[in-house]
């Protein structure tokens, strides 16, 4: 089974994270995709504004009705600060058979360097590495000093485009917030959880995406 991973922190998920998962999908031929929402990231130390059950059930109703799309809860079950290469070694204990893919946004690829066990997470996981399409090609340069050529080449044979679009989790909190509409930058569905749920609404200034 080719497995694609998916973590963040998803405060809130957008349709940038689903347009990056369903790319990645179509051009690896992936036959699943799992998004894992992080109970809380390393490198977010600020508090994640919407609990791990929100986020959980926000991502429950954007993946509905996708086949390939579902829901992993096992940073969020395990708790605490969620390391990558933690969570690949636990998928692999879950499903030794499945070949994973770890699916990057272009702007984490220099974070890669700085993660736990950067050579480890590429180990077990191919990084794929999507780029809004027409930007400049990622930093590979902070990578060489931490992984074998042979990862290097692994990742740059998964470097993908996708339709320049520009929505944040930032940018979303900020306009419930201050009252304004989050329509077409999240599914419908989402859009009525925030509002039923009164989330977002006293929070103007938070940081993430």
């Amino acid at each position: 089974m080719r497995l694609g991973i998916l973590g963040g922190s998803f405060d809130p998920v957008h349709y940038g994270h689903l347009l990056l998962a369903e790319s990645c999908r179509e051009a690896c031929r992936l036959e699943h995709v799992w998004f894992l929402p992080a109970a809380q990231p390393p490198h977010k130390r600020q508090k994640l504004e919407a609990s791990g059950l929100h986020r959980a059930k926000m991502l429950d109703l954007a993946v509905a009705g996708h086949n390939a799309f579902q829901v992993c809860r096992l940073e969020l079950d395990r708790g605490g600060v969620s390391y990558t290469v933690d969570t690949l070694a636990a998928i692999q204990d879950e499903v030794p058979a499945a070949e994973l893919f770890l699916l990057l946004g272009a702007d984490m690829l220099t974070d890669l360097a700085t993660w736990r066990d950067p050579a480890e997470i590429c180990r077990r996981a191919t990084p794929v590495v999507v780029r809004r399409a027409g930007t400049a090609e990622p930093d590979f340069e902070p990578l060489l000093k931490v992984l074998p050529p042979g990862s290097m080449g692994r990742i740059r044979d998964h470097l993908l485009d996708t339709p320049p679009v520009g929505f944040s989790s930032t940018e979303i909190r900020h306009r419930v917030a201050t009252g304004r509409s989050i329509r077409y930058q999240t599914p419908p569905a989402v859009v009525r959880y925030i509002d039923e749920q009164g989330l977002y609404r006293h929070t103007p200034h938070q940081a993430g995406s």
